[in-house]
């Protein structure tokens, strides 16, 4: 089943214009329909319902909230016309928790697009893709500021260690892929012992070319794949993340999060 329905989101960050960007791209060459999300929390430093504000306060704050979100609604629209898609592509406004807000609408679509996080980004308007990736059940693809590549896919990677979130960014991945059809295969370290060639076998019937690359333990994951990525330059990172829980992986860094912090092309991630 191709991917047909993409959702975008769009926070007016520079990661989240390159995300627009491809976006866009990626619909014109699978023939998909794209929508645009605004999520953002409310953006108040104290609760302006509190009797003791002065009604003028209140007001100040008012006009905050909204200057942010038409600086940003100013700016997609600036892309949208850039596009070309002045009547085919609107922005919708949602008001909650960014990341939960994020995650239950990306269950109605194929696939969430977003930009990469910043720690420049508003605090109010600021997702974080990797805990997106493991609260929605669907891919999550991770586009970097400045990225201009477009979406073909004319080469990908693929990290793989055996494991269950491995296999299901292969899976999520392989309507994307199988088209242009070229993977390499990259496993760092240990993974299980099932043989490699049946993966092989399983791309290859997807119609899928793929060679297999290996390093051994004593190699780090996250640099290995960074530093493969920048000397190859593939189209798209495949990843499973967190195959530890999300707790110890914010608590002692790990590779989805060092990989997303360094890498310059879009990673496809997946729990």
């Amino acid at each position: 089943m191709p991917m047909m329905n993409l959702l975008v989101a769009f926070n007016g960050s520079d990661g989240s214009v390159s995300a627009l960007r491809y976006a866009a791209s990626l619909a014109d060459r699978l023939g998909a329909h794209v929508t645009a999300m605004l999520a953002h929390s409310s953006h108040e430093v104290i609760d302006k319902r509190s009797r003791w504000i002065p009604k003028e306060a209140r007001a100040l704050l008012d006009a905050a909230n909204s200057d942010i979100l038409r600086e940003i609604e100013a700016k997609f629209e600036t892309e949208r016309s850039a596009l070309g898609l002045a009547n085919a592509l609107q922005l919708k406004e949602v008001t909650g928790r960014v990341d939960n807000v994020l995650s239950e609408a990306a269950r109605h679509y194929d696939m969430l697009i977003v930009g990469s996080h910043a720690d420049t980004d508003d605090e109010h308007v600021t997702l974080h893709p990797d805990r997106i990736a493991l609260m929605s059940g669907r891919p999550v693809v991770v586009v970097p500021a400045g990225y201009d590549g477009g979406g073909g896919l004319s080469h990908s990677a693929l990290a793989w260690d055996g494991g269950r979130a491995a296999a299901r960014a292969l899976s999520d991945s392989l309507r994307l892929i199988e088209d242009d059809g070229r993977v390499s295969v990259l496993t760092v370290g240990p993974r299980t012992a099932w043989p490699i060639e049946d993966l092989m076998t399983h791309l290859s019937r997807h119609g899928v070319e793929a060679v297999h690359e290996e390093w051994p333990t004593s190699h780090p994951v996250a640099p290995t794949l960074l530093g493969w990525c920048q000397k190859h330059r593939p189209s798209l990172l495949v990843l499973g993340a967190f195959e530890h829980s999300k707790f110890r992986e914010d608590l002692l860094g790990g590779v989805t999060s060092e990989v997303l912090a360094q890498i310059d092309i879009p990673v496809l991630l997946s729990h």
